[in-house]
């Protein structure tokens, strides 16, 4: 009677060969989505590390399924049409966006700005959906498109949700500095906090964008919040009180969302 085969630690741990090459997948869509030029195997190659065979067959493959899409030459990739429609379809599929769009709606009357709603995903915040203001010079949406929490109003007001040392634990120190305004100290940002907790919406000075100021308010309707609505401003057209009274006005419009969103059953 044949013995066993001994397996030995290594090739008991090993990870399966398609579930590698479906995180080499994944991580490699990521790369396209966080880089906005074209990219040729040898640029994947440095930027992640992976053997060229590999990045070869997921090129050919992801590109097939019309994930991926090609210059001219046929050398370089950049994210395709794919992309595009599973991206549009968890919007499609989000009980809260349409709730989101309304309030969006009257953030952007009310005011004449700017309105975005967005939800956070670690240290960064994803813009879920956008009202631009009729003379915005911002034309290009930013729904899909991410920013460190820590540098926006929008992500201070989730933030400030957690508890000092859940913020601790998430957040690096010193901090990443989008422009010269960025806050990077965690101790400031603790001392924010506190404000946008009192206050109820946080606030900031072109610490993400040059140029603009933000007000935002975390809709209520989960605890900790993890969605929060915002209103971008221009900095040479609002003074200080105007800013105050559009943050005012932002956590009045949450809380009704809020509220919306839970007698809809929505969580």
């Amino acid at each position: 009677m044949a013995q066993p085969t001994a397996v030995s630690a290594g090739e008991n741990n090993a990870e399966p060969a398609g579930v590698k090459s479906a995180r080499r997948a994944i991580d490699l869509l990521e790369t396209f989505a966080e880089n906005d030029v074209w990219m040729s195997l040898s640029d994947l190659h440095t930027r992640t590390g992976f053997p060229r065979s590999s990045l070869h067959g997921l090129l050919r493959t992801l590109h097939e399924a019309g994930w991926l899409e090609t210059d001219s030459s046929g050398t370089r990739y950049r994210l395709g049409v794919r992309a595009l429609i599973c991206g549009t379809a968890y919007l499609d599929r989000d009980p809260v966006v349409p709730f989101a769009t309304e309030a969006l709606e009257k953030v952007r009357e009310r005011t004449g700005f700017t309105a975005h709603y967005a939800r956070r995903n670690g240290t960064e915040v994803v813009y879920l959906e956008t009202r631009e203001s009729a003379k915005s010079i911002h034309l290009v949406s930013r729904v899909g498109r991410t920013l460190p929490a820590h540098a926006t109003a929008l992500g201070k007001v989730l933030l400030a949700e957690l508890t000092h040392d859940e913020i601790d634990a998430l957040l690096p120190n010193p901090l990443t500095a989008l422009t010269p305004n960025t806050v990077t100290s965690l101790d400031e940002l603790h001392r924010q906090f506190a404000e946008t907790r009192e206050r109820g919406y946080a606030s900031e000075i072109e610490e993400g964008t040059p140029g603009i100021r933000c007000v935002a308010a975390v809709v209520p309707y989960r605890i900790p919040g993890t969605d929060a609505l915002s209103c971008s401003m221009p900095v040479d057209q609002v003074t200080e009180a105007e800013a105050r009274r559009a943050g005012e006005l932002i956590a009045e419009i949450t809380t009704e969302l809020g509220q919306n969103l839970r007698r809809a059953g929505i969580r």
